[in-house]
């Protein structure tokens, strides 16, 4: 991911900041009932995750389910697969397994929400819905070229989104954070329409980290600086996790990226870690490819 990235993060300060008071009253401030956490990276290409899969691994998507237990699905976002390739995915992974799969640019970029989407809108339904149970949030990334002025575009897409397919939002131009008014009024129809906002935790758009939930279902995406600030950064994200889970959060979905996506795993193993031991959870810990016997396993 190339949005907020910066040549050097020095000096940049990394604490989370406090959570907007609203997230106190979406959450509710009690323990939910039930609480699931999923950390996952934003793509299986082998050749972008080097060093990640044995030697031999011919079949990158099942090796990647068989690690971790979702995936963001990026690829969506530059055209409408067919159905066979869903079903495909389908298969090749375990029943427990959770694809959030990106909206496609032709409605988030080329049309910006505007009249025409619907069309895409319906064939995009028609071929991930072969996801069936594994079919998690749809995530939809707006660009930063898209501001508040547009406004009246986001109202009319919410309010026309089926309320049985999950949806999380990410807003990227200054002003949906920087004016307050402007802010408020997002913030309110979000709520309304049981929509997440995405935080997007990047080195140079700390404003993004509005820390303002709109639903009981987090979506973050964390960029990594690809140095020793990462881990750090990750401790942060676990102890506010903590906290969230404290006050009510149900779903926490987690995903790490890097600008070369190369040690995006290892990350992501060590989040995993983490929640293991501050929030009782039991994710499955991924091998830790440095120490995989070498073999062909697919």
């Amino acid at each position: 991911m190339k949005f907020g990235k910066v040549e050097d993060a020095t000096g940049i300060d990394f604490t989370l900041p406090p959570d907007h008071p609203d997230t106190a009253i979406v959450l509710g401030g009690e323990p939910a009932k039930e609480f699931e956490v999923r950390v996952g990276c934003s793509q299986w290409n082998k050749q972008e995750l080097k060093g990640f899969y044995p030697k031999g691994t011919k079949d990158e998507l099942t090796y990647y389910a068989s690690q971790f237990s979702c995936i963001e699905a990026n690829g969506t976002f530059y055209r409408i697969y067919p159905e066979s390739r869903f079903e495909k995915w389908y298969e090749r992974t375990p029943s427990d397994f959770i694809f959030y799969p990106k909206m496609v640019r032709d409605v988030s970029h080329t049309l910006r929400l505007g009249p025409g989407s619907n069309v895409w809108i319906d064939q995009f339904f028609a071929s991930i819905l072969h996801l069936r149970e594994k079919l998690g949030m749809v995530f939809i990334q707006l660009p930063s070229t898209f501001t508040p002025k547009d406004y009246y575009r986001v109202q009319q897409f919410v309010y026309q989104w089926p309320t049985e397919i999950s949806l999380a939002m990410e807003f990227r131009h200054p002003e949906w954070f920087a004016d307050k008014e402007v802010a408020d009024k997002l913030h309110r129809m979000l709520v309304y329409t049981n929509i997440s906002q995405i935080i997007t935790d990047t080195a140079g758009r700390r404003d993004t980290l509005h820390m303002r939930l709109t639903t009981k279902h987090v979506f973050i995406r964390y960029v990594s600086t690809d140095d020793a600030a990462d881990e750090p950064r990750l401790d942060n994200w676990v102890e506010r996790l903590h906290s969230w889970k404290s006050q009510g959060i149900e779903k926490v979905s987690f995903f790490v990226h890097q600008h070369h996506e190369v040690d995006t795993p290892l990350l992501a193993r060590y989040m995993i870690q983490q929640l293991n031991a501050k929030l009782n959870t039991k994710i499955k810990i991924p091998y830790d490819p440095r120490t995989v016997v070498q073999g062909t396993l697919f």
